[in-house]
């Protein structure tokens, strides 16, 4: 399907009507400020187990022509090309693979599956539908710095890694009376807790880069042991706050040490995205703490070791109405990798450029590390982690 300007049109449906629902639904009306770009998205259906959920989409977005309250309806559509899914973690397993099995296209959230079994039902389904798009929901390393140290590392600058430091930071349950959420709770979140709602985003640049850890030994927390629960009482919360795991890579010609972290209790981080590398030719670092900077030292032996810090302009993957002297924000990270996954729609392998959204394969991945992370904190060792299948 085509629109006037000849873009081809993939007709959306959304499942699960909350805030990323409504951000996917702002990014597909912020299109125009692409260019370049020979596809769009169109959301046409929304599902929601709430009905009044859907009534934010009914009231903004034009093009919603219908509205469902059984997920299972909206993938009869024939007029669906494309779900975006945004539900809890225990729901993963059974809407994923549902939606492969409809032949829809897919961009689900992390992290695919409530556990490694939830994980491992998804990827059969996969296996059984090789000709359906499916990728996981990561948006940060579509900031323009970060995609300034993906291509030093493809071209290879750092020289021998020395280390590698990658972590996602939140701040806002340092409030003991913020009323508790799902994700709190095992039974919809896992016993992955911070890990599994924020491990996929740490993760992805480091398993595109190859560096998938040999080991993991796991420090979990538990720092707010109840919270409200809208009703007058007090509930425990059941999952980890945060997690810093260490891990060690092994590549064929060098092996380093690499720190992941996770917070949800992070005091003075909102929304604080990072990824460190040390290397003997080039060390460099990123932070949305400070978005439009980013920091490199290059290194020449006898020479000076000095940091510089630069402006990073407004280049993004997809080029952009937006002049290079503005700034890259969130809401920018998510119209860019929502183009990607477009992209790859409508293009395969023959995309407009190269950098793809987190793949299943990376989602599989981060259930290895997860999982050992949950056996490193149940035994105090250190986990071996196979990646032979």
């Amino acid at each position: 399907m085509t629109n006037a300007t000849n873009n081809k049109i993939i007709r959306f449906g959304v499942i699960g009507c909350g805030l990323m629902g409504k951000e996917f639904a702002s990014a597909a009306s912020r299109w125009c400020h692409l260019t370049g770009v020979d596809f769009e998205p169109k959301i046409v259906a929304v599902c929601d187990a709430m009905p009044a959920a859907t009534e934010w989409f009914t009231a903004n977005v034009s093009s919603v022509q219908r509205t469902y309250s059984d997920y299972k309806d909206l993938l009869t559509d024939p007029e669906v090309d494309a779900v975006y899914c945004a539900v809890p973690h225990n729901l993963h397993a059974q809407i994923y693979v549902d939606i492969i099995r409809a032949g829809k296209h897919l961009l689900g959230e992390k992290p695919f599956g409530i556990d490694q079994e939830a994980n491992r039902l998804i990827s059969q389904a996969l296996q059984e539908h090789p000709e359906v798009i499916v990728r996981c929901s990561s948006e940060f390393p579509f900031y323009p710095g970060v995609q300034q140290i993906v291509q030093w590392v493809n071209e290879g600058k750092f020289g021998r890694i020395i280390e590698v430091e990658a972590g996602f930071w939140h701040s806002s349950d340092l409030d003991p009376t913020k009323p508790i959420n799902w994700k709190r709770r095992i039974a919809m979140n896992g016993e992955y807790g911070c890990m599994g709602d924020l491990g996929m985003h740490v993760l992805h640049l480091p398993l595109r880069f190859g560096w998938k850890p040999n080991s993991v030994r796991a420090l979990l927390s538990k720092i707010v042991p109840e919270r409200p629960d809208n009703q007058g009482g007090m509930v425990p919360c059941e999952t980890w706050d945060n997690a810093i795991l260490a891990c060690d890579v092994k590549l064929a010609d060098q092996k380093f040490p690499m720190v992941l972290s996770t917070k949800r209790i992070a005091p003075g981080h909102a929304n604080t995205w990072f990824i460190r590398i040390q290397g003997t030719a080039m060390s460099a670092e990123y932070s949305t703490k400070n978005p439009k900077q980013i920091a490199s030292l290059p290194y020449a032996p006898g020479g000076q070791q000095a940091w510089h810090v630069l402006d990073t302009p407004y280049k993004s993957a997809y080029s952009t109405i937006t002049g290079g002297i503005f700034e890259f924000g969130f809401s920018d990270s998510i119209l860019q990798m929502w183009a990607a996954f477009c992209d790859e729609v409508v293009h395969g392998n023959q995309m407009q450029q190269a950098f793809t959204c987190a793949t299943p394969s990376e989602a599989e991945d981060s259930h290895r590390v997860f999982t050992a992370a949950l056996e490193s904190e149940r035994t105090g060792g250190t986990i071996p982690i196979s990646w032979r299948d």
